[in-house]
Order: C-alpha cells, then sequence, then structure tokens
C-alpha cells in the first residue's frame, strides 16, 4: 500500500513468466501510484515488453499475480483491456489510412458512440497537435508525429492507465520532449503512465523507477533516491585525450571505486571529491592529456552501470 493510503493503480507481486525452459519475468513486484508517471528501465532482454503484456491481459503469467486498475490480470484480462490504453515498440497503426480514419477505427475498436468519438477526435487532434494533419495519410507523417498520433488512438477510450513500451524509440530529441510533455499532461489529468525506455535521459522524467536486469528487479525508487543510495563516493567527470585508453590505465589504480565512459569523457567514481589530483596525476603521468577534473551529480547511467556491475555486465541503455 502507499504513504497516502490510496491503493496502487497497478500492483505486481512475484510476477513470473517462463517460455519453456527460459525465464523472461523473475519474481517481479512493485505498485504504481495513480497518476504517477512509472518507468521501467533495461537493456533489451530485460523483461519489460514481457512484463507489460502481462500486465494488459495480452499473455498469461506462469505464476504470481498483478491487479491493473483493479481488476486480475489472469482471472479478469478483458476488463484490464477496457480500462487500459497501450502503444507497442512497433507502430501500429495503419499506414494507408489517414490520421482521421486511423483515428475512427480505433474509436470502433473502443466501442464509442459517435458522440464519444467525435469529442475524442477533437481532444487527440488537439493533443498531438495534429489539426492540420488529418487528412494526411498517416505514412506520410514525420516520426514524431506518428507516435504523437500512435498514443493519442491508446487513450481515445480515456483509460485509467496507459502502457508505452519504448514510445520514442527512433524520433529526435525534439520530438521526444514534445512527447513527454503529452505525457505529464497525461498524468496531471489523473492517467497512470508506465513507460519503458533505453533512454536514461528520459527516466530522469518519471516520478518512480524499477531498474530490470535479466527478468528481475535489481533496483527501484525515484530518480533522485537511486542516484543517492546505489552510489558511494563521487562522480568525477574527467575531460581527458583517448578517453577509451584512458579508462584501461585508470582501471589499475586500487583507490579507484569505478570508471566508465560518458560520451567524450570518463565519468570516475572514487571515495571522495579529494581524489581528484590522483585521477589527474595518474592519467597525465601515463602520457594523456587532462583537462577538467570535476565533481559532479551522478545520473541514472551511472547508476546503472554500478548496479549491472553487481549483477554481471549486460547492454546499458542509452543516455
Amino acid at each position: 500500500m502507499s504513504g497516502n493510503g490510496r491503493r496502487p493503480v497497478i500492483e505486481s507481486a512475484a510476477l513470473v513468466k517462463r517460455f519453456g525452459s527460459f525465464t523472461a519475468v523473475d519474481r517481479v513486484d512493485f505498485s504504481v501510484e495513480a497518476g504517477s508517471i512509472f518507468g521501467l528501465l533495461g537493456a533489451n532482454g530485460a523483461g519489460k515488453s514481457t512484463l507489460i503484456r502481462m500486465l494488459i491481459g495480452l499473455l498469461t503469467p506462469t505464476s504470481g499475480s498483478a491487479r491493473v486498475a483493479g481488476f486480475d490480470i489472469a482471472a479478469d484480462p478483458e476488463s484490464v483491456k477496457r480500462n487500459v490504453g497501450y502503444m507497442s515498440q512497433r507502430f501500429s497503426l495503419y499506414e494507408d489510412l489517414s490520421v482521421a480514419e486511423n483515428i475512427n477505427f480505433f474509436g470502433g475498436v473502443y466501442g464509442l458512440s459517435a458522440l464519444e468519438l467525435k469529442r475524442a477526435e477533437a481532444r487527440v487532434l488537439a493533443l498531438a497537435g495534429l489539426e492540420k494533419e488529418r487528412n494526411r495519410l498517416t505514412g506520410e507523417l514525420s516520426g514524431g508525429f506518428k507516435q504523437r498520433l500512435a498514443l493519442g488512438c491508446a487513450i481515445l477510450h480515456t483509460p485509467r492507465v496507459v502502457f508505452l513500451d519504448e514510445p520514442t524509440g527512433g524520433v529526435d530529441p525534439v520530438s521526444r520532449r514534445l512527447f513527454w510533455e503529452i505525457i505529464y499532461g497525461l498524468a496531471a489529468q489523473g492517467t497512470t503512465v508506465l513507460v519503458t525506455t533505453h533512454y536514461l535521459d528520459e527516466a530522469e522524467y518519471c516520478d518512480s523507477l524499477v531498474l530490470m536486469h535479466s527478468g528481475r528487479v535489481v533496483a527501484r525508487g525515484s530518480p533522485t533516491e537511486l542516484k543517492r543510495s546505489r552510489l558511494e563516493g563521487t562522480v568525477l567527470e574527467t575531460e581527458c585525450s583517448e578517453p577509451a585508453a584512458a579508462l584501461k590505465t585508470l582501471a589499475g589504480a586500487d583507490w579507484l571505486l569505478e570508471a566508465t565512459l560518458f560520451g567524450t569523457y570518463l565519468h570516475v567514481r572514487v571515495p571522495d571529491e579529494s581524489y581528484g589530483p590522483k585521477v589527474r596525476e595518474t592519467l597525465s603521468g601515463a602520457g594523456f592529456s587532462v583537462g577538467r577534473v570535476e565533481a559532479i551529480q551522478p545520473t541514472l547511467e551511472d547508476v546503472f552501470i554500478s548496479v549491472i556491475d553487481e549483477k554481471g555486465r549486460g547492454d546499458v541503455p542509452r543516455a
């Protein structure tokens, strides 16, 4: 239960999904408050999409239980489906239909009356900024507009919960930002949003997060809590020549907690800020040109890499 006494709108208890001998989701527990933005973070193969498909009633759990919008996902999957919206990883609208025709088609699928559909269409077109594109073929839209239309179609029936599986994959940064503004607006109106993402900078927008690795939950909390509780020491952002080679040089230092590439910089985790001169001396002594060595707030990428190092290396989501 939540701290404010309200029952969570999503609850998962020891949820498991096996495909033969392979366990895709392994005893996953979490809960999500109404009106919040909840992030599932993890690399490809972590189990995120399989978990979502169970939560929306498309896959039957092997064991464990979950409730979404008050309904048991195994005992009453049809009620779950009526109360959720789902946007899949793969673009699922009809590209040879116009924007309006896609909206009308999905409105029919959701059983909206003519009046409800008219109102829903106007709401979705405004939300997605597609009023001027109403009669345009969906296949002619940019990637960002397609994603916004897909989200609009997923919420035509004003569901209590919306599941977004990698919703901003392959779109430009400006479209990603606009998409998140829409998500914020939905949450502000009381819709619960569960989103999976590869982009660690996007995870900062979530109220709370679960980090998954190999089907298991390996960390949970708000972005601030994860950065505060999961990382010891100080992260020094280090500017130097040949960062990949410099990383190997630092790896042998007995005072080093962790060092990773972060774009063109190194993120060097040390016991405290006083180790900055040691970083500089070690790299300079090995012939590298060293610029800025500065203590920074750790990122979720730093947290994720640290957690995965504890569990065994895997692919790391993108910053």
